[in-house]
């Protein structure tokens, strides 16, 4: 049988508590589950399994640790009376999927898991979609199977009502409800014979969205503008260069580079997004960006451009990603600033890096060497990206009609 007991933690916290969880152990494994609230090792009784007098919040905390251990040995029962063989984690699993049955109880789960997973960008975005939502409902608690086809157009039009959005945004809101249900579905706790998406329901299809990229005459005004040499404005001209003259490299990768990533002449590096490795010749106009920053050189291990220099590790990708929007934005004003003085009323942005590679590159490299540059995973995402920068045949096509 599974026994199941209340613990301390024994990774202290910066302030000095240790976080409480429920220990589930099976055949000498435990799991545990941490139950969100930490206290200072004098103020825990570990015989009792509570807290002491001391804490100044005992009563209302014991009630509420009272309440968790017997859902605990509750559903390790029931599922010892249901199953011949189960589990520690099996214990822990079934329990925390127990733990909340409503909507809003689901999402909270789903951004933990999130985090957890070191996706900072995707659970900083989801956030506010689902506090959205919970705005739309007036705070209160819904069921799954009340979060039916006509709530969700009413919503959609809420949206649309009291923010200045687009169809892409308010798309990606019902996109985090779609997850939140689809998480519930795989718990055991939702079905899905009140599934609000799918063919005949709610469509999830993402409108095409337009990128517009620098020209080569727009490019050399950047060259060319002067700035001062310790300025940010100068740093953030710098990033959004190296990233074009390596084929529109993404800003979390170009943060994350080393010295070591160079050899031979070559940058070789692994992309972020979909793990791909490859290299790319140094080409001659990164030259004078790196001798910028190789007087900052210690080792060869550094990275070179020191936007992440506080980061002390690169293991716990939720940090990285963090520090990694924190930088982007910072950079973005900086390139409107850059923007302005050189007359481009283009959004200037890293992520335009990308899309002027591509607007140049036009129709003149062949796709699959634009599917290597790029490292797409397929060969059709990159048919699909070039296309919003061919305009030739249809140029061409429009003045045989229109040219008389």
């Amino acid at each position: 049988m599974a026994t199941v007991k209340l613990v301390l933690r024994r990774k202290q916290n910066k302030d000095g508590t240790y976080p409480l969880a429920i220990r589930i152990t099976k055949d000498r494994k435990s799991s545990f589950i941490h139950v969100g609230h930490h206290v200072r090792i004098e103020d825990w009784d570990a015989a009792g399994q509570r807290v002491r007098k001391s804490h100044p919040n005992s009563a209302r905390l014991n009630n509420f640790l009272l309440k968790k251990i017997t859902e605990a040995f509750d559903k390790s029962l029931e599922l010892e009376a249901n199953a011949n063989t189960i589990s520690a984690k099996t214990v822990k699993s079934k329990l925390k999927n127990s733990q909340g049955t409503g909507f809003f109880q689901q999402a909270a789960i789903y951004i933990e898991d999130l985090e957890k997973s070191g996706k900072f960008n995707r659970a900083s975005a989801d956030k506010p979609r689902i506090k959205h939502f919970k705005e739309f409902l007036k705070g209160e608690e819904i069921a799954f199977p009340d979060i039916t086809i006509s709530l969700l157009n009413r919503f959609r039009a809420y949206l649309k009502g009291t923010r200045n959005i687009g169809e892409v945004t308010i798309n990606n809101h019902l996109v985090v409800i779609r997850s939140v249900i689809s998480q519930a579905i795989k718990s055991g706790l939702a079905t899905d014979k009140y599934y609000p998406f799918g063919h005949g329901k709610i469509s999830l299809r993402q409108p095409e969205t337009v990128k517009i990229g620098l020209t080569i005459e727009e490019i050399q005004k950047l060259e060319n503008l002067f700035l001062e040499e310790d300025s940010f404005l100068n740093r953030a001209r710098n990033l959004w260069l190296f990233s074009f003259y390596f084929a529109g490299m993404r800003v979390s990768d170009v943060l994350r580079l080393r010295w070591s990533d160079f050899k031979d002449g070559r940058l070789h590096y692994r992309m972020g997004k979909n793990a791909k490795a490859g290299s790319l010749k140094t080409p001659e106009k990164v030259q004078p960006i790196l001798a910028k920053y190789e007087c900052q050189r210690k080792k060869n291990d550094d990275l070179i451009f020191p936007d992440l220099q506080e980061i002390k590790d690169f293991s716990n990708s939720y940090e990285v990603q963090k520090k990694i929007a924190f930088a982007n934005r910072g950079i973005s004003i900086a390139l409107k600033k850059v923007a302005k003085k050189v007359g481009i009323d283009k959004p200037l942005s890293m992520h335009i890096a990308r899309h002027s590679f591509g607007n140049i590159s036009g129709d003149r490299i062949p796709v699959q060497m634009l599917q290597k540059l790029y490292r797409h995973s397929s060969i059709n995402t990159t048919i699909g990206y070039q296309a919003n920068f061919i305009h030739k045949d249809a140029d061409d096509a429009l003045d045989a009609v229109v040219s008389f």
